[in-house]
């Protein structure tokens, strides 16, 4: 995926991430731990911290995207699939409660082949 899939106006577009995911606002907002509000007003999409869980979402589906060949089951892969080593968690679980640098950390690991 490109960058720019996802951006607007230099920022991340929770629209548009949407809309290439073919889900819904909410379910983007729900997916990366963040209230409804904080991807339906402006003021809020803007933030730090909204700006920052969609750019960690943002970058774990690129890491797993060549893996999967799609954007749409690299996001089936975040939102379901338990990693291990994180007793049964997903990706999304754990981005949820702020633990994306865990998450990306596991994803090099695995690309090294340090887990199978």
């Amino acid at each position: 995926m490109q960058l720019d899939t996802f951006t607007e106006g230099g920022l991340f577009a929770p629209g548009r991430i949407a809309k290439t995911l073919r889900t819904t606002l909410e379910e983007v907002a729900r997916t990366v731990g963040l209230g409804r509000d904080a991807l339906l007003r402006s003021e809020r999409v803007h933030s730090p911290k909204t700006q920052k869980r969609l750019r960690e979402m943002v970058e774990i589906l690129n890491r797993v995207e060549p893996r999967f060949g799609s954007a749409l089951i690299a996001y089936a892969w975040y939102r379901s699939e338990p990693l291990a080593g994180f007793a049964g968690l997903t990706a999304m679980q754990l981005v949820r409660d702020g633990k994306a640098a865990e998450v990306m950390e596991y994803i090099d690991a695995v690309d090294a082949g340090l887990y199978a």
